[in-house]
């Protein structure tokens, strides 16, 4: 008599420990498909992001600088009895290109003394002084890759424009290349 009560108990134990097998089984596949949806939804959100914008190429690593050495110029202050002290370095596109640049820093050097020495104590103490200065240096390190920068297509001056035609640069073809420097960086700038 004593195994009969046993084995009545032991079907309800089964019952509840299959059913709970089940739930559980269940519960796991719903998380799973959930998972799957999420993440075909975000695969699908990043390729379409890459298809409204293929120009964007994704940067790898730190930023790549290349420091110029230090200049020291004669301004074009009356008396020409001002100096200005320039640290310049270049941000590059990329860590391919250092190189590439390196072979035409006297070049760019030149062309940036040139610039610096046209300019007064009093333009170059003004922040407006500089950042031209910085854009008029991007101009000039682009040069010899052949690249034309927008502010140098529309010259604002009428003096600017005369030089502008003067020292013309041929557009180069658009391509998927990033332009070798990207922008321009003062480490150090004392007037005296």
């Amino acid at each position: 008599m004593s195994d009969q009560p046993a084995e009545a108990a032991a079907p309800p134990k089964s019952k509840k420990l299959l059913l709970i097998v089940v739930v559980s089984v269940v519960v796991l596949a719903l998380a799973a498909a959930g998972g799957w949806f999420y993440i075909s939804k975000q695969r699908a959100a990043l390729d379409g992001d890459e298809e409204a914008a293929p120009a964007k190429k994704e940067v790898q690593g730190p930023p790549v600088y290349l420091p110029m050495d230090s200049m020291v110029v004669n301004l074009a202050d009356p008396g020409g009895e001002k100096v200005a002290q320039v640290g310049i370095t270049l941000e590059l596109s990329d860590s391919g290109v250092v190189e590439k640049v390196k072979q035409y820093m006297p070049t760019i050097r030149s062309s940036v003394l040139l610039l610096i020495s046209q300019r007064t104590s009093e333009e170059l103490l003004q922040r407006e002084g500089k950042e031209k200065l910085q854009a008029d240096v991007l101009r000039e390190a682009l040069r010899p890759f052949g690249v034309v920068t927008e502010d140098e297509e529309v010259a604002d001056d009428k003096t600017e424009q005369k030089a502008a035609k003067k020292t013309k640069v041929a557009k180069k073809p658009k391509s998927s290349e990033p332009p070798p420097v990207k922008t321009v960086l003062f480490s150090s700038f004392i007037v005296q």
